[in-house]
């Protein structure tokens, strides 16, 4: 961009935040014409935004961006309906009739009022928050500027109760929208995001294994999002080892019982966004056995509350110490104290020694939860690195011997960069989308053998979801941080964030290696393979539906998914047959296999899209552009990402031969 023009562009967005109060992002002033200053420069930007389906907004920041004025992000609604709609299958929730007020409409209504607070209210805390952390101050913990105005925001708009049941405050919507809204929302900020998330998952605890009373004197305040809500597992000698839980809880005789002990890693474990927070404590009875299936559940509020849900005095709870993260700054991640004092009250959470099982109901929302925020990130940092390669001059076009630079999106391997963005971003939307389209039909089908086959798909997809979407996440913001070149790696332009924000979302609710351990343990052998070979069935008859069409892209997606679906089913009956005799081999090829199922998932979704578009091309009933660039990035994916789920397979079946113990001193050089 031309100096002059950039200067332009920054007095129009003074003059448009004088005017309005809001940022240029919801302004679109004179630059919506080809006319005007920058007219030419934005015409070959409208043709890329239709390519890629991001809202015009984002390229009238990119200028003021690279001199100097904070990126801003719009939510991607257009895409987030898309993959509802033609990916994710939320037309079955439609027909289910379990959703009465739910259609295109209101979901449509939904979106676009949970990206006008996204944009506007969330996504300007990003940058700062990085910059400026959460911070413990005599004992509590002070969030980063403008948090608690958002939140105050965030629940004046109803945004927590979306997908609860309207008996205990909730909006009776599908989960599948409550999934949209949190992809929104950690593109805007993860580190907002995820203090939101923790209370949805423990308001799902309740739910699920919650005493009236319990329910009575909690659900309210925390589905409203007035009081917040916690998950307290970690302790300093165990991680992902739950049997190693030494917290205690000694019974009082009145129902009560005495919490002590320490927990680390605890998100929002103290913050002053809301005047109470509910923690569920993992913790151990005065009989109980050793290992995980002695382990107990306890509500241990921060402040008491009264029988009549009032607030009473303080309990002996606390935060000591905030860690220092590599990234997610705005976020607290407490080091938290448990009956320092000999005074910590809580009540048990279901019944004595199956706090596990209340557990996974937690952390099964977590994990589809924590896709998603990687969904969002991803979606963020591909959104900078696609301004930013609008944008950026650098080189001249192929073949051409002189003439002024042109943007490097002009370089075929920018662009390369950028597809593979794209394509990953909206592939993991739809897998979790899906995730979350099951969840709900497993709840709300109209008989019992749908809500049982949505039942199995979503245990099949949760591992999919956190794992794989998580990693792809990494690839997405590194691949970021490339399109930048040097000015990636210096922090002023945000690109770094991304990467250091994403980073945490592979490891916490369950590593991705233990995601893989589940995926080749409970859920492909609980079931003798079954929920995995329907899907795989599945995934051949979309190719089969592809390569019937006159479409020569869409012929070669269906190929590419019919050799990748092969693979997968060849992969799946080698690690059947090898758990069965040597369990050993089939947790060596975990991880390969998760990849490998991964990317044929994302394939199918994308495949899915892929049709629908060209369907609705056909009838000229949308965006020819918007449709063109769904069909192009999934036979991108296909060409890149179905082939190498393909040559996975020798990586699965090698065995645990190929993993065979090395000695630690032979390894050091």
């Amino acid at each position: 961009m031309r100096r002059p023009e950039a200067a332009a562009l920054r007095q129009a967005d003074r003059k448009g935040r004088r005017g309005t109060g809001r940022p240029l992002h919801l302004i679109t002033l004179g630059f919506t014409s080809d006319a005007g200053i920058g007219g030419a420069l934005l015409r070959p930007r409208r043709r890329l935004q239709a390519l890629l389906g991001v809202r015009s907004p984002i390229f009238y920041i990119t200028a003021a961006t690279i001199f100097g004025t904070p990126m801003t992000f719009a939510t991607p609604i257009r895409d987030m309906q898309f993959v509802l709609d033609h990916m994710a299958g939320a037309s079955a929730l439609r027909r289910s009739g379990a959703y009465p007020d739910f259609d295109a409409e209101v979901s449509e209504s939904i979106l676009r009022e949970a990206a006008k607070f996204c944009d506007e209210v969330v996504a300007p805390l990003n940058e700062g928050s990085d910059r400026t952390p959460s911070r413990l101050e005599n004992g509590v913990v002070r969030t980063s500027p403008g948090f608690k105005e958002a939140y105050r925001a965030y629940i004046d708009g109803g945004w927590n109760a979306l997908a609860f049941p309207e008996s205990v405050g909730g909006q009776g919507l599908p989960q599948a929208l409550a999934i949209a809204l949190v992809d929104a929302l950690n593109g805007a900020c993860m580190s907002f995001a995820i203090g939101t998330t923790l209370t949805t998952g423990a308001v799902k605890a309740i739910l699920h294994a919650g005493d009236a009373e319990q329910k009575r004197l909690y659900l309210p305040k925390m589905v409203s999002g007035a009081w917040t809500g916690t998950m307290n597992l970690t302790e300093p000698q165990a991680g992902s080892d739950l049997s190693a839980v030494r917290a205690k809880a000694e019974p009082l005789g009145d129902g009560r019982y005495k919490i002590s002990g320490q927990k680390i890693f605890i998100t929002y474990g103290d913050h002053d966004l809301t005047d109470n927070i509910i923690h569920l404590v993992l913790a151990r009875l005065p009989d109980a056995p050793e290992g995980t299936a002695g382990i107990s559940m306890f509500i241990v509020p921060k402040i008491h509350v009264n029988p009549d849900g009032s607030l009473a005095g303080r309990n002996d709870v606390k935060a000591i110490k905030l860690e220092e993260k590599m990234g997610l700054h705005g976020s607290p991640t407490c080091v938290m104290v448990y009956g320092d004092a000999g005074a910590c009250i809580g009540t048990l959470l279901g019944e004595p020694h199956k706090g596990l099982k209340n557990m996974f109901v937690m952390m099964n929302a977590a994990r589809l939860d924590v896709g998603v925020q990687g969904v969002g990130v991803a979606e963020r940092a591909f959104q900078r690195a696609l301004a930013y390669a609008g944008e950026r001059r650098q080189g001249r076009a192929t073949g051409a011997k002189g003439g002024p630079m042109i943007p490097i999106y002009g370089h075929a391997d920018v662009r390369r960069m950028i597809y593979s963005m794209k394509a990953l971003v909206e592939a993991s939307r739809a897998l979790c989308y899906a995730n979350a389209v099951a969840y709900d039909l497993a709840r709300h089908a109209p008989d019992d053998e749908e809500r049982r086959k949505a039942r199995e798909l979503e245990e099949l997809l949760t591992p999919l979801s956190k794992g794989w979407s998580t990693d792809r996440a990494n690839d997405v913001t590194s691949l970021g941080v490339q399109v930048h070149g040097g000015m990636g790696y210096v922090e002023e332009t945000g690109a770094a964030q991304h990467m250091r924000d994403a980073r945490i979302a592979a490891i916490y609710e369950g590593t991705n290696g233990i995601q893989a351990m589940d995926l080749v343990g409970r859920k492909l052998q609980g079931d003798g393979g079954a929920a995995a070979r329907a899907f795989i069935q599945n995934a051949r008859e979309q190719a089969i539906l592809l390569k019937a069409g006159k479409r020569a892209e869409l012929k070669r997606i269906g190929a590419r998914l019919e050799e990748a679906a092969q693979a997968l089913r060849t992969s799946t009956d080698w690690l059947l047959e090898a758990a069965a005799k040597t369990p050993e081999h089939a947790l060596a090829g975990a991880t390969p296999y998760l990849r490998q199922f991964g990317n044929v998932a994302g394939g199918y979704y994308l495949a899915r899209g892929a049709l629908a578009a060209a369907l609705l091309d056909q009838d000229e009933r949308g965006d020819r552009a918007f449709l063109a660039a769904k069909i192009a990035i999934a036979h991108f994916y296909a060409e890149n990402y179905l082939t190498e789920a393909s040559g996975l397979t020798p990586a699965v079946t090698a065995g645990a031969e190929l993993l065979r113990r090395i000695e630690p001193e032979a390894l050091r050089g």
